[in-house]
């Protein structure tokens, strides 16, 4: 296999497509974004692109017996109100520096062969504690782009993400510029623990508002209240652990 091969699994034609990633990150915030948009749209829905690498891990994925080697895949969604959407996804990110660039390389080239010229990056931004209230942190690759943003309850925050934005997500915003893209990174809230269905709603509903179009949030929020139970069960035992802690009297010798 080469380095990079791209299948083109379908043609479609799109109405200002704008690019949407959500690759695993922090939280999955990104890839349960992107799973539950094509989830709510699969009818509208086709697969067009998919990539193969061998900046992947060296792995399948099995589903009934039946492997499938890792990839990542481009889905075009031609929304009945709002503009149409190139959603990308996979199980993994690229394990080197120069992988990024030649897979973002790549994305942003099926993106304009479709005729988009805009992207958004979907992930999180880790607080290292549980949240209750979600804010949606941003970053854009042109100054134009924040008051819109801010008017949909972006926050722009100095020095936030600390460090910077690694991977794809950082990439688009990068590369995009030097192609000519509009491009946003959409970072919800989270404790970078779990699994985080809550952040990724945060998220979605700025690009609803952004974008114009609605989605309907039941498996979402399902799969927030069973993380809510696994998140109460790791709290009692944090609390048992505490009780269970000797005290000088437990440890004082009497015989």
């Amino acid at each position: 296999m080469d380095e990079l091969e791209i299948d083109a699994v379908a043609e479609v034609e799109l109405d200002d497509p704008v690019l949407v990633e959500g690759l695993p990150g922090v939280g999955h915030v990104g890839t349960l974004a992107v799973e539950h948009l094509l989830e709510e749209l699969e009818g509208e829905s086709t697969l067009v692109r998919r990539l193969y690498s061998r900046e992947f891990p060296p792995q399948v994925s099995v589903e009934d017996g039946v492997s499938e080697l890792t990839c990542a895949e481009i889905h075009a969604v031609e929304v009945p109100e709002g503009r149409d959407l190139l959603l990308l996804t996979g199980d993994h990110q690229a394990q080197s520096n120069a992988g990024h660039y030649t897979l973002t390389d790549a994305f942003l080239d099926i993106a304009e062969a479709f005729g988009a010229t805009e992207a958004y990056a979907l992930g999180g931004v880790p607080t290292g504690e549980l949240i209750d209230e979600y804010a949606v942190v941003g970053a854009v690759n042109d100054e134009s782009l924040l008051e819109p943003l801010e008017d949909a309850g972006v926050e722009f925050r100095e020095d936030e993400p600390a460090g910077g934005i690694v991977g794809v997500s950082g990439l688009l915003l990068g590369l995009g510029e030097r192609r000519g893209f509009e491009a946003t990174c959409l970072m919800g809230e989270t404790s970078g623990y779990l699994v985080d269905p809550k952040s990724a709603r945060a998220v979605l509903e700025v690009l609803e508002d952004v974008l114009g179009f609605d989605l309907a949030y039941e498996s979402l929020d399902e799969r927030a209240d069973e993380m809510e139970e696994v998140i109460g069960k790791i709290q009692e035992m944090e609390q048992q652990q505490q009780m269970d802690v000797p005290t000088d009297d437990d440890l004082r010798y009497i015989g």
